[in-house]
């Protein structure tokens, strides 16, 4: 069996800032957001819509997310529009759904 040095790691700091990033992501009603968001880009209160929460709560998880790197927003005029800014979330939001079904 190889040992640590001997294996190809990724260094722990990666790994931290990883497991940070993916905190942020276990959420529902996050990754319902993350699944919109990569269909298409959409404001504060069409989120909270399709989540069935308050806006002010959908913008703390976009606020969250988007720290992380993982959401971009623009601005147009009064609205801001938020898309994915992590191309690799669609991998992991496929590994979410093969797994648990689209039910």
């Amino acid at each position: 069996m190889a040992n640590a040095n001997e294996m190809r790691l990724t260094n722990l700091g990666a790994l931290d800032q990883a497991a940070e990033c993916l905190r942020t992501l276990a959420h529902p009603h996050r990754l319902r957001m993350v699944q919109m968001l990569l269909q298409d880009e959409y404001t504060v209160g069409e989120l909270a819509e399709a989540c069935e929460i308050p806006s002010h709560m959908a913008s703390e998880h976009l606020r969250l997310m988007q720290r992380c790197g993982l959401l971009e927003s623009t601005k147009d005029g009064r609205k801001r529009y938020y898309s994915v800014g992590e191309p690799h979330l669609a991998s992991i939001m496929t590994c979410i759904e093969t797994r648990f079904g689209t039910k």
